[in-house]
């Protein structure tokens, strides 16, 4: 089990509209959203104890995700735990202002504001503060320890397995990504890989042909439908033909294959030097006013420098930022230096700044940590010349003791993706641990 621990970051959130949560009911809303004080628990009315089954309503569907609500004992703050699959999530910045309250959503700029709709329920919105406009989706949630998805079938279709999928966008551009998922039951678990990272630990249900699994990490909500078929032409083969939503607007359809030998292209060979180049030549500013960051700096001459391409915004760079945060603290002593380059939101540096300092909190980040620019990655391109182009956020880029680029590695294959994470790891290492001894 991976679990991620978010420390608590007590923040006011101003000017928040709760045009989300309107009564669909007949009392008045006085009534319906009476909260009363924080009781025994320390938990704000409404946050009762135990699980909860929360939905984010979006392009006509449900995307649900579980939680847990936990009591403040031994002067503890009270908490909320996201549950994807394995992963557990803890989130403690829970305030309560009126009848409404605030979870703020871990290293993201983003929180689920509710009130109380009755007794065991919540509504309200799921709110992300990092675009021109707050992003908005409205959330409701039942107390209680209900499947993510109903079911109806005793015996589901099989979806275990490694399947070949390709993904489509509504411009009919296509990539492609592998499928890993395990089953028990009706009860199914895994995760898609692209070239680019991958959607995370996903969980739900099948019911008879047709399989069912989402997540929520605080960043992203995602839901994933397929319906399982078999192709008649040899060698005859199981298919799915499915729908992805991503949040508010997203929308992609995809295909797959039964195919134990499904792979995606080589992440060590999608992100390139243009020709002629052999360093990477930046100068960014610290995250900490004042300061700035180089690879020429005295503090990486003669040390292997790992480069690391993030962003507060993006949930695989959480995902590797929770695994060199503690990696470097061991390494570090070996001869070897990390510099995360974060492109984030906002082109403000103040704000950009305090996003990534943020981070750098919560995940015990003690490598240097730079602003490159804004979340676009033609304008990271621009920002390292010397770069052919940047696919993904992340990217990881190797530098030997004399400075030279010697491998980029595009995109992160996280925990949720079980052998491909250890696969991950191991490479990295091999990699560290071949240039050291150079």
């Amino acid at each position: 089990m991976n679990t991620t621990s978010f420390r608590l970051l007590a923040t006011a959130v101003a000017g928040l509209s709760l045009a989300a949560c309107q009564s669909s009911g007949t009392k008045s809303e006085t009534d319906r959203f009476t909260v009363p004080e924080a009781d025994a628990s320390g938990l704000p009315g409404g946050l009762k104890p135990g699980p909860w089954r929360g939905v984010l309503a979006a392009q006509g569907q449900e995307i649900p995700f579980l939680f847990e609500v936990s009591t403040a004992d031994n002067n503890q703050r009270p908490t909320l735990t996201l549950r994807n699959g394995a992963e557990r999530l803890v989130l403690d910045e829970i305030s309560a202002a009126g009848d409404s309250t605030t979870i703020r959503l871990g290293a993201f700029d983003a929180a689920l504001v509710v009130r109380a709709d009755g007794v065991g329920k919540l509504q309200g919105a799921w709110v992300k503060y990092d675009g021109k406009a707050p992003y908005r989706v409205p959330f409701t949630a039942t107390r209680g320890g209900q499947r993510l998805f109903p079911v109806a079938a005793v015996q589901p279709a099989s979806f275990a397995g490694t399947w070949k999928v390709t993904f489509k966008d509504e411009a009919g551009t296509t990539y492609p990504a592998v499928g890993i998922f395990e089953q028990r039951g009706n009860d199914v678990t895994g995760t898609f890989l692209t070239t680019t990272g991958d959607y995370r630990y996903l969980a739900g249900q099948a019911d008879g042909d047709t399989l069912k699994v989402s997540t929520f990490d605080g960043s992203h909500g995602f839901l994933f439908t397929g319906i399982k078929s078999s192709d008649p032409r040899p060698p005859a083969a199981a298919r799915l033909t499915g729908d992805f939503y991503s949040g508010r607007s997203g929308h992609e359809t995809f295909t797959a294959v039964l195919d134990p030998t499904a792979k995606l292209p080589d992440a060590n060979t999608l992100t390139y030097l243009k020709k002629g180049e052999s360093r990477l030549d930046f100068k960014f500013p610290s995250v900490f006013e004042g300061g700035a960051i180089s690879p020429t700096d005295p503090k990486y001459r003669g040390k292997v420098v790992v480069v690391q391409i993030l962003g507060s915004w993006c949930p695989n760079c959480m995902d590797e930022t929770n695994f060199l945060a503690p990696w470097y603290e061991k390494n570090k002593a070996r001869g070897v230096e990390i510099i995360g380059l974060g492109y984030e939101r906002s082109p403000d540096y103040k704000v950009a700044s305090a996003r990534l300092r943020t981070m750098r909190e919560r995940f015990n980040i003690g490598y240097d940590l730079a602003v490159a620019g804004v979340s676009n990655k033609d304008s990271a391109a621009k920002s390292l010349p010397q770069l052919a182009q940047v696919l993904a956020f992340p990217t990881t880029i190797f530098l030997d003791k004399k400075g030279n680029v010697r491998k980029i590695h595009t995109g992160f294959s996280g925990p949720g993706t079980g052998k491909y994470y250890q696969e991950e790891i191991a490479g990295f290492e091999r990699t560290v641990d071949k240039l050291l001894k150079e």
